[in-house]
């Protein structure tokens, strides 16, 4: 079977922002308030971060499951891994999910700037420089025949999807309106020149958009 590059639980306002300006350490989606744009989420059984039995059914909860279904790789940009730019000035900075990251595969964060490879529990983070479609060389490497899910943010998805390298995008889309930040897209409908797509509403108030490849 065919590696596949996806996207999953990818949030978005309903302008079109999955994050908004101002990254910092104690901001990590800027002036955009996280719980907002997961609200659809966090409430789900199958959300990683739950600690506590319990949690929602349904079509959300589906779609959360589905991050982790045969995925053996993710793909991230820097701005995803943490709130520095240019060279690395602190090492001690291993990324926002503290010591037993969400994703369970290798991962690899997209940069110009060299960086040692390092493992928390059962996830090692590679920093890569290249192109797209060289990334996703050495990611389908090591994903051991899996998919590579592509985890954002935004601006890293809109590279992999202007490359055409991109064959399943799911986005939440969140009746909130940032006005400003890393952007996905200015409407949808831009990507049906490539994608077919299924518009599902869900009972927690987002609208589901699940694109693949015609």
């Amino acid at each position: 079977m065919t590696q596949q590059v996806r996207v999953h639980n990818l949030s978005v306002s309903a302008d079109g922002y999955a994050a908004g300006e101002g990254q910092r350490l104690e901001r990590p989606f800027g002036h955009a308030d996280p719980s907002e744009l997961f609200a659809w989420a966090l409430p789900t059984a199958s959300w990683p971060g739950r600690s506590e039995p319990g949690g929602s059914r349904g079509l959300d909860d589906h779609l959360v499951r589905e991050f982790h279904r045969n995925i053996g790789a993710e793909i991230m940009g820097r701005n995803k891994f943490g709130p520095q730019r240019g060279p690395w000035q602190d090492h001690d900075w291993l990324g926002w999910w503290g010591d037993e990251p969400p994703f369970h595969t290798p991962v690899l964060v997209m940069t110009h700037h060299h960086r040692p490879s390092f493992t928390l529990s059962d996830t090692t983070f590679h920093f890569v420089a290249g192109t797209p479609a060289e990334v996703l060389e050495r990611a389908f490497e090591v994903a051991d025949g899996r998919d590579v899910r592509l985890g954002g943010g935004a601006d890293t998805v809109r590279q992999f999807l202007d490359a055409d390298l991109v064959d399943t995008l799911h986005v939440a889309v969140v009746p909130v309106e940032l006005g400003t930040g890393s952007r996905l897209w200015t409407a949808p409908e831009e990507l049906l020149d490539r994608y077919h797509r299924d518009v599902v509403p869900s009972a927690s108030g987002v609208v589901h958009h699940l694109f693949w490849r015609r």
